[in-house]
């Protein structure tokens, strides 16, 4: 009892701990945007596409923390078991959406904010077409639900029947492809560059330490439990820390590694020297 009580406490903590992790590495593009009053050299893709994510990840946590029928259907499909989700996951979705509007905002309303204007507060083609599908997927998910029989069953329902969660999944979903797609633009301009400045390696540090105490929590959570299902059955939650944790090595890989001998800290300056041509030129259509 005293083991079960003492990791019970432990995933409490490792869950708040990572909330922090994450959470500060929120702050590091406003606030450099704000002391610049310009968001030049940088493009609105990044906030946008991160806005739907955490959309998609406040709600889904929502309806697995706080939903009866959500959480007795998740329930049905893994053995009588309870969705993983805390509420220091809600905390940190609706964070992280609340800080990726505001960054957002200072594209698209710079004078609002006292910016000068900037080439990048136009989203790419790519970012509109990934918000798109995943838009238009969560949608058909959520037509073939509203037109299934069994939609509001919480047992004896074949495993391939089509319920309310299953829209919930879809939606979880939307932040799953936000995270494996928003960061493989900026490994590129690196690898073109071959330099990592201007991007910040301690927000990607801070991930990383966010993404490990974020699957340590899983797996105490699951064993507590007694089931691996509390993985399985939370495949967004498992996914995200997998993918941040594999985008975060390649990004520490090119700055310490790689392109170590170069200047980080220069690409803030040179950023504010191009001009709206080279923002153009660095978008991604």
């Amino acid at each position: 009892m005293a083991v079960f009580g003492f990791l019970e406490s432990l995933s409490a903590t490792f869950g708040w701990l990572y909330f922090i992790a994450w959470s500060l590495s929120f702050y590091g593009q406003p606030s450099l945007n704000f002391g610049r009053r310009s968001t030049s050299g940088t493009t609105v893709d990044f906030p946008l596409i991160n806005t739907l994510g955490f959309s998609a990840y406040f709600v889904s946590n929502v309806a697995f923390f706080y939903s009866p029928l959500i959480r007795a259907q998740y329930a049905h499909r893994n053995k009588g078991l309870t969705p993983t989700v805390q509420f220091n996951d809600i905390t940190f979705a609706a964070h992280g959406l609340l800080l990726s509007v505001v960054t957002s905002s200072q594209y698209f309303f710079p004078r609002a904010w006292g910016f000068a204007p900037s080439a990048g507060s136009r989203p790419s083609r790519f970012i509109l077409g990934i918000s798109a599908g995943c838009v238009t997927g969560v949608a058909v998910i959520l037509l073939a639900v509203a037109g299934a029989p069994d939609r509001d069953s919480t047992h004896d329902t074949p495993a391939s029947a089509w319920l309310w969660l299953d829209v919930v999944y879809a939606v979880s979903y939307v932040k799953l492809v936000v995270t494996v797609i928003k960061y493989s633009p900026q490994v590129l301009v690196n690898y073109r560059n071959r330099s990592t400045k201007g991007w910040s390696i301690s927000q990607i540090l801070l991930d990383f330490v966010g993404g490990v105490l974020s699957l340590a929590q899983l797996a105490i959570d699951s064993y507590l439990q007694g089931d691996w299902s509390g993985v399985t059955g939370n495949p967004v939650k498992f996914a995200l820390g997998n993918v941040s944790m594999f985008y975060d090595l390649i990004f520490m890989t090119q700055h310490y590694v790689l392109y170590r001998g170069a200047d980080a800290r220069g690409g803030e300056t040179e950023a504010l020297l191009r001009g709206p041509r080279d923002d153009e030129e660095r978008r991604i259509d």
